[in-house]
C-alpha cells in the first residue's frame, strides 16, 4: 500500500471520527438527521436536500455542493439514505 493511501485513509478516519463525535455532541441530533433523510426520501437531490437542512437544523455543518463535502461527509448521507431506503422496505 502506497504512503498516500494510507495517508488519504488516515485522514478519511480521521474526518469520520470527527463527524461522529459532532452527532454524539447534540442529544437528539441522529433522531433529527434521519426525520430529515425521511423527509426528502424520493428526491432526485436528496443528498443534497438532506445536508442542507442538517446544517441548518442541527449543529453538524454539511456543503450542499457535494464537491466540497469531506468523505465523512459523503458516508454519512449515503448512510443515511440506505437507512431510509431500508426502512422503507420493511413496511
Amino acid at each position: 500500500m502506497s504512503s498516500s493511501s494510507e495517508i488519504d485513509k488516515a485522514r478519511a478516519l480521521s474526518e469520520l471520527r470527527q463527524f461522529l463525535k459532532k452527532l454524539l455532541l447534540e442529544p437528539g441530533t441522529l433522531e433529527k438527521t434521519l426525520e430529515i433523510a425521511q423527509r426528502h426520501y424520493g428526491d432526485h437531490k436528496m443528498l443534497d436536500k438532506v445536508a442542507e437542512d442538517i446544517s441548518s437544523e442541527t449543529l453538524v455543518k454539511i456543503s450542499e455542493e457535494a464537491k466540497e463535502r469531506t468523505l465523512a461527509d459523503t458516508l454519512f448521507l449515503e448512510l443515511l439514505k440506505e437507512v431510509v431506503e431500508e426502512s422503507k422496505a420493511l413496511y
